[in-house]
């Protein structure tokens, strides 16, 4: 399968595909032009332009999610849309250390993310209050995904939706028994399956349950990448106005960490450079010739290992041995809705989550104490338990429609970080960074957080003519934060109190229907994101005396956002125009204290403001059922408005007008697809201009085109166990270009190279047998 010939033959297919997709297409067309063009006018569409909204909104659905390799995550397929911006280590896209996620500038901690309305909080790795959607979810299982460019609906459950929101809703089970699946095999020993059993309508209630797994080597070094997930939903008509849904989901994920890498190093080593977790005795010699020169500040007896690091290594920091992230998670929603007459309508949803998790790192800056090696097994703990209740009501009043939501959630998130012994051997490492580890012999810290979040939004939609739509609400926040320690001895981080509230964050819009598809849409939305409770980041992430200093004194992030779009079309040609104005104000910033993955506290401080100017253009064009060219265009200009001066009005760093750290100025996507029930391909290409990774924009990564492609073929048979068979191939990263996918890993810098870049993944290929509903 991964034999030179079959390698070359299937990229040789794909690269023919551009060509050969539009070519079969136009020839159905002309063997029957006017059926062709009345059916495409019917055909179903890959993405929604978000008509009869406010707001700039835009929906992808389940068959889309699908053209993209099995397994990857639902961002992937989000790239086409209009100011989304999504980078990955990996070719699946689900490696959390080096996922991020951008809507016109914003980055990933500034949105809201949901599942079945159940917040995911700011998906951050090491996230303090939710989980990442590939943990949250079998991609499988999504079937459809809204994201809300500017500003998410009023209700949405989050705190941090500064820039937008990505809605995700699972798929319901299906009206009939059947089993569905696919197993995917490809490079880097990647081994990915997934089955789903639905049961059917059982005179009113339906269900299934699904599991999938994969286990893959990383792309270079060596490591592995697993994860093993089970998901349960549930629907139930218990009375012809009342409905009852509920899902249950476990993940069980563990990756081995890629090295973060500068510009110097990919220059100096490559891209394919990496940890060198194959190399127990290396690691255990660099760590002694580290602290034989004083780099590490590990004190060590004499040893012979001398002071001259081992060509091409030249830091202590070019190669670590081992890192890796943990998470296991359960999460469980139950939702009741029920019509209250022909014109009112109410939902109550409960939900929980419970998360354990381990970031590790292999450090040489902490000694073992067993034998004196100059090594040790350092690890950032979490545990987390938060559970909530959602509740809305919806009444049409005549050409009114007034909707309130509530929202409330307690967290208990609890964070360690601690160290373990490696043992006395200078050949076998002591301890795996895949496995959860007991018996620390030093606990630097180890706090617990309460986040409680009270929030509520009163909404109200007039239709003043059949034309004419106009919305206007507000929302308001409560979340109120506590810092306690568990550990004896409190260690040097910040503890105590503190709150964000504002009672009244309006947005308000307007909508005009021209007729024939054609409308233009207005809004004007005010957003906060509350402060988060962490050690590792936000208010708490400081000394005592810094908290002191700043408790009192901070505010938090809050965006003014204004827009205007035109959506046009219906049919063969679709798409939307949209300009937008951000002004962010209060930005906090968090000021690296030392390298990111030594874990120095940073001292966090309102900075000044942000402004985001943009447009942005959408389009869809299905000639004939089959065929399909979806584009997207943006246009950014995201920068810094003020310099950054200490508390005696002293500029630190001057960055008024420069440009934000990863918010590229220019974003493309362009993609044909072809499916004509039984063959069916896509070939993608997505572009992102330069990007920059310090505050003063002295250093940059370029920008970058990646093609990705797919070729399959699809049985049609009244054999309902033939029926959906398919056989598909997949290649990411088509040209094989060598790039840098994630920037900031380790945060971002005023100045200078940093080491907190990682490498984007080269050609993978990868082939799935799959079988549909």
């Amino acid at each position: 399968m991964k034999t030179s010939a079959m390698r070359t033959a299937f990229l040789s297919g794909t690269a023919l595909l551009v060509l050969a997709i539009p070519a079969a297409a136009f020839a159905a067309e002309a063997e029957a032009e006017t059926a062709a063009a009345d059916t495409a006018a019917e055909g179903e569409e890959i993405v929604v332009y978000g008509k009869g909204e406010v707001r700039q909104v835009t929906e992808i659905g389940a068959a889309d999610i699908q053209l993209t390799t099995a397994g990857s995550s639902p961002f992937i397929a989000l790239r086409k849309l209009p100011g989304v911006n999504f980078q990955s280590a990996d070719p699946f896209g689900t490696y959390e250390w080096s996922t991020r996620i951008t809507l016109r500038g914003f980055n990933q901690n500034q949105l809201g993310f949901t599942l079945d309305g159940v917040p995911l909080g700011d998906m951050s790795y090491g996230n303090t209050n939710g989980l990442h959607i590939s943990r949250a979810i079998i991609a499988d299982n999504i079937g459809e995904t809204r994201v809300s460019q500017g500003a998410g609906a009023l209700g949405t459950a989050s705190t941090s939706n500064l820039g937008g929101t990505i809605e995700f809703a699972s798929r319901d089970p299906q009206d009939e028994l059947g089993i569905a699946g696919n197993v995917t095999y490809g490079d880097s020993n990647t081994i990915r399956g997934y089955a789903t059993l639905d049961t059917g309508d059982l005179g009113g209630f339906k269900a299934y349950i699904s599991a999938a797994h994969i286990d893959a080597d990383k792309w270079k070094g060596f490591g592995s990448q697993r994860s093993t997930q089970v998901n349960a939903k549930l629907v139930a008509d218990l009375s012809p106005s009342t409905t009852f849904t509920a899902f249950v989901n476990f993940s069980d994920r563990k990756e081995s960490d890629y090295q973060d890498l500068s510009l110097e190093m990919i220059n100096r080593l490559g891209y394919d450079w990496d940890n060198i977790s194959n190399d127990w005795p290396l690691a255990v010699r660099l760590a002694f010739i580290g602290a034989n020169r004083g780099d590490t500040g590990v004190v060590v007896g004499p040893n012979t290992f001398g002071t001259t690091y081992p060509a091409p290594i030249a830091t202590i920091d070019d190669a670590y041995y081992d890192a890796a992230g943990l998470r296991r998670d359960w999460v469980a929603s139950g939702r009741i809705e029920q019509q209250l007459g022909d014109a009112v309508a109410a939902g109550l949803q409960v939900y929980y989550h419970t998360n354990k998790g381990q970031g590790s790192w292999i450090t040489p800056y902490r000694a073992s104490p067993s034998a004196g090696l100059p090594l040790s097994f350092r690890t950032t703990e979490y545990e987390m338990e938060r559970i909530g209740v959602l509740g809305d009501i919806e009444a049409e009043l005549g050409a009114h429609t007034v909707k309130v939501n509530l929202w409330y959630e307690n967290n208990d998130f609890e964070q360690a970080r601690r160290f373990y012994d490696m043992g006395t051997s200078q050949t076998v490492p002591g301890r795996n960074a895949l496995d959860y580890q007991s018996n620390p012999f030093f606990t630097q810290w180890n706090n617990a957080y309460n986040t409680r979040t009270f929030q509520y939004a009163v909404q109200d939609t007039w239709d003043v003519t059949d034309a004419l739509t106009v919305t206007a609400g507000f929302k308001g926040q409560s979340v109120k934060l506590e810092a306690t320690p568990i550990n004896p001895n409190p260690g040097p981080l910040a503890l105590g109190e503190i709150k964000a509230e504002d009672f009244f964050l309006p947005q308000v819009g307007v909508l005009y229907t021209l007729g024939g598809g054609n409308e233009i849409f207005a809004s004007f939305t005010q957003n906060q994101r509350a402060f988060t409770a962490a050690a590792t980041t936000g208010p708490f992430a400081t000394s005592a005396a810094g908290f002191a200093a700043l408790r009192d004194r901070i505010e938090p992030e809050k965006t003014n956002t204004y827009e205007l779009g035109f959506r046009f079309g219906e049919g063969q040609l679709s798409g939307v125009i949209a300009a937008y104005l951000v002004n962010f104000s209060n930005r906090l910033l968090a000021v690296p204290q030392g390298p990111g993955i030594v874990g120095n506290a940073a001292l966090l401080s309102n900075v000044g403001d942000v402004r985001s100017l943009g447009a942005e253009i959408g389009l869809q064009w299905q000639p004939v059922e089959s065929f399909t060219v979806t584009g997207s265009y943006a246009y950014n200009e995201n920068t810094y408005r003020n310099d950054i001066v200490n508390q005696a009005g002293v500029v630190v760093q001057a960055i008024d007008g420069k440009t934000v750290v990863d918010s590229p100025e220019s974003i493309a996507n362009l993609e044909l697809a072809y499916d004509n029930g039984s063959f069916y391909a896509r070939a993608n290409a997505n572009y992102t201009s330069e990007r920059f990774f310090t505050y003063s924009n002295d250093r940059s990564v370029d920008g970058r085109v990646l093609v990705d492609a797919l070729i399959g073929y699809r049985l049609q048979s009244d054999n309902r166990f033939l029926d959906g068979l398919a056989i598909e191939g997949t290649v990411t990263n088509l040209t094989g270009e060598d790039y840098v996918g994630t920037i900031g890993s380790n945060g971002f810098g005023f100045a200078g190279d940093n080491q907190t870049l990682l490498a984007g993944a080269p050609q993978q290929f990868f082939v799935t047998l799959r079988k549909d509903f």
